[in-house]
């Protein structure tokens, strides 16, 4: 069953925040956990979009926080070991629900880092730190961005792509999340 907007946990509110606001589609547990799996290391596609479509009013009704969309990215490496960015199929699906564009390759990867998931959370922030930069033509001065990503934990991830967003002028970032842990 989809969630929403919670409240968060003392160390996340000590933390900086990146975010003006952000939305979640299901805690990462359960059933949940099983299909985040199959997306994202099974290559079921499928299984993802169909995630983000059982979110898509509560995705509606955020639309008027962004007027443009950029996925998390991940190295060249990832991709041709995974044959898929799991944050650019989201992205796609949200795009196709909303009518903003996608700009897919205005945030690139540039740093190949572990696992997040293999890390405790300073660790994850020690290696996070610079592997996102901006790349293209394409200006996000006054731009309102959605970031998406599959998958909130300690939000190190998205926090070091917001920051690299907010350089290249960014008005605001919005963060949507397919699931963050409880």
């Amino acid at each position: 069953m989809p969630v929403g907007i919670r409240k968060v946990c003392g160390r996340c509110i000590a933390e900086k925040n990146m975010f003006a606001e952000g939305l979640y589609g299901f805690y990462y547990e359960n059933r949940l956990r099983d299909a985040m799996h199959s997306f994202k290391f099974s290559g079921r596609k499928d299984v993802g979009r169909c995630l983000v479509g059982l979110v898509e009013e509560k995705i509606s009704a955020f639309s008027d926080k962004f007027d443009c969309i950029i996925p998390i990215p991940v190295t060249e490496k990832r991709l041709r070991e995974r044959g898929f960015n799991q944050s650019f199929i989201l992205a796609e699906e949200i795009a196709r629900m909303t009518g903003r564009p996608v700009l897919h390759s205005m945030l690139r990867k540039t740093k190949e880092t572990k696992d997040q998931y293999t890390l405790s959370r300073e660790e994850r922030r020690k290696n996070i730190k610079g592997a996102f930069s901006l790349t293209g033509n394409t200006s996000l001065k006054g731009k309102m961005v959605l970031l998406v990503d599959d998958l909130y934990t300690t939000g190190q991830t998205s926090r070091e792509a917001a920051r690299i967003l907010y350089q290249g002028k960014a008005q605001s970032v919005v963060l949507f999340a397919l699931a963050r842990t409880p």
